[in-house]
């Protein structure tokens, strides 16, 4: 017998737990085709143009009559505009904090910043493109040579590269948006020592970059351009000199305890499936929930992935000016995709339809759930410093690289990553822990995944996950290793939003 959920009284479809076969009964409701697992079907007939119903919430709509047991899917599903009330604050509540002597804590790295490291990585930078192959040999060549065996609190050398720099307006969005998120990554907490590394004639000049921050070299950040030093050996052999000089400082950092209050966690998903909005994603939710309660910070992002949800986050939020922002930040996304020939429901993807998904409303209230329940207290553009507690949202694009990209440089130390239909994903310098919609993809991807939020739907409850889930943080972020990080993932994910002409 197939299993179904009902996940809002108000709702006119049920949800596969079980593929349904032909001649299979859901309740007194018989299956007129095969529904599979993940996917939707009809709990009652539902008329041409009529609202497609689930978590309460419309998520399009019949493109003809959909008769009680059909398969709702693309096929007879679209989606139009119709309006959406926001309303501002009417939900928002006070949190309970748990007392300072009360709270959890983590084995950390307290830095002469304030904040709070989970991990201890020397990065290397690059000013452009054109230094980012030098970027790598540096990296490479110290991870390579065995020295950082007598430096054991050290957790590597990474190379963060990426492929813009140059040919960029200097006065325009993609200059400030690169100097932003830079400087992010070389003040996040899980790094203690910088070498950023340029060609020298790019337009993104380091001195200048270095000025607009007030930054001057020390011992451990260096700066050097492959034009002045002589060629990319010479270069290659500053970089590794420079680093190893600064081995020994960044080495003593020591992990001490610190209050969980100092977590500052990236919520992301990728490869969601019909399932996630039930399991992994309010699970995490709890677990937000939980941290927000101990004076910490959880970062909701990826913009296009909460439209649609947006009127739901606004009722939690502190201020009516911080819900006026999220709009803000809709409105701009809905002209952005307009005057690039394209429209917010090219999201979901093919996988993520595959996995039962439909439409990007149906998308984005499961992805809603990461962010728990309390209050909405600000609204960040992409990279800009994080510097309230509690619940905040940072404006990103859905792309999973580029979201967490701009969340880290915000000053994320520790990240979730919730999948259904398996995403490959590492993020250093910060940790990232895979939890799995489905039991399904838990075992079929047993080296990637951290925890199984499959079990939800066998019955075990989402605060008992959610505990599991917080308790998993705490773990990692005293060092913990997780899955992404023993498979080597997060070296290539370090991908800037661009914005604007490549010149």
């Amino acid at each position: 017998m197939a299993r179904f959920i009902k996940l809002s009284d108000t709702d006119n479809i049920l949800l596969a737990v079980d593929p349904l076969k032909i001649g299979d009964k859901a309740g007194d409701v018989a299956a007129r085709a095969r529904i599979p697992r993940g996917h939707k079907m009809a709990l009652r007939d539902i008329a041409s143009d009529d609202p497609i119903v689930k978590y309460g919430q419309t998520i399009g709509f019949a493109r003809e009559l959909i008769v009680a047991g059909d398969w709702v899917h693309e096929h007879n599903v679209y989606l139009r505009n119709f309006e959406r009330d926001y309303v501002f604050g009417t939900n928002a509540r006070q949190t309970e904090i748990v007392a300072e002597a009360e709270r959890a804590t983590f084995m950390g790295y307290r830095r002469p910043s304030g904040k709070v490291g989970t991990r201890n990585f020397i990065a290397v930078l690059t000013s452009v493109n054109c230094s980012a192959s030098v970027a790598r040999f540096i990296a490479d060549e110290v991870n390579r040579s065995g020295i950082l065996r007598d430096y054991p609190n050290v957790d590597g050398v990474i190379a963060l590269v990426h492929g813009t720099g140059c040919g960029i307006d200097t006065k325009g969005p993609a200059y400030d948006l690169l100097k932003r998120t830079q400087w992010g990554f070389a003040t996040n907490p899980n790094v203690g020592g910088v070498l950023m590394v340029g060609l020298g004639c790019e337009a993104f000049q380091i001195p200048r970059w270095m000025q607009s921050y007030n930054i001057e070299e020390s011992t451990t950040f260096r700066t050097m351009t492959i034009q002045e030093i002589g060629g990319t050996r010479k270069t290659v052999e500053a970089g590794v000199k420079a680093i190893v000089d600064m081995l020994p400082t960044v080495n003593a950092a020591e992990r001490t305890p610190q209050p969980a209050s100092e977590l500052v966690l990236a919520l992301q998903c990728g490869g969601s499936d019909g399932y996630s909005g039930i399991s992994a994603n309010p699970a995490l939710g709890a677990a937000v929930d939980l941290l927000v309660a101990q004076g910490g910070t959880a970062v909701l992002s990826e913009t296009p992935e909460i439209y649609g949800a947006e009127h739901l986050l606004t009722l939690r939020a502190e201020s009516r000016a911080v819900g006026e922002k999220l709009i803000e930040r809709i409105r701009w996304w809905e002209d952005y995709t307009a005057r690039h020939d394209m429209e917010m429901n090219n999201n979901p993807s093919p996988g993520n339809k595959l996995g039962g998904l439909t439409t990007i409303l149906e998308k984005s209230l499961g992805a809603s759930a990461k962010g728990g329940t309390t209050n909405l207290r600000a609204v960040l553009e992409y990279a800009e410093p994080i510097n309230e507690r509690g619940l905040v949202f940072m404006d990103t694009p859905g792309y999973d690289p580029v979201s967490a990209t701009g969340q880290v440089a915000g000053g994320a130390n520790i990240l979730c990553f919730t999948t259904g239909r398996g995403s490959a994903f590492g993020c250093k310098p910060t940790p990232s822990i895979k939890l799995a919609s489905n039991t399904f993809i838990f075992e079929q991807m047993r080296e990637d995944m951290d925890i199984n939020c499959g079990d939800i739907l066998d019955g075990v409850p989402l605060a008992d996950k959610g505990r599991e889930i917080f308790a998993e943080i705490l773990r990692v972020a005293s060092g913990g290793r997780t899955r992404s990080e023993a498979l080597g993932y997060g070296d290539n994910e370090f991908v800037p939003w661009s914005l604007g002409a490549t010149m």
